[in-house]
């Protein structure tokens, strides 16, 4: 019997959100912070708007709303190491003419 397989392939990276409302409405979505040491600026950038995303559609979950205030959002990206190495790859091959 087998566990769960994620751990030897891929790699998890913590972001930090956060999420303004005003009257119970999402005003502004702020990427704060994305943990990782190992990240090239590409694969930090494509991290972070990964999590702003998950953010903008998790921004009315219940759990999540306020009346007034800001509401802090720990997203954890789970990616494949094959994958997130490609990400390097694609930003070369994007800025080659």
């Amino acid at each position: 019997m087998q566990g769960q397989g994620y751990a030897k392939d891929s790699l998890q990276i913590k972001v930090y959100t956060q999420i303004t409302y005003k009257n119970k409405e999402a005003k502004d979505i702020k990427l704060l912070k994305v943990f990782c040491d190992y990240c090239s600026d590409a694969q930090t950038t494509s991290m972070g708007n990964a999590a702003l995303r998950r953010s903008y559609d998790e921004r009315y979950y219940p759990e999540n709303i306020l009346v007034n205030g800001k509401k802090k959002l720990a997203i954890i990206i789970r990616i494949a190491k094959d994958d997130f190495l490609g990400i390097d790859t694609e930003t070369i091959n994007e800025k080659s003419p």
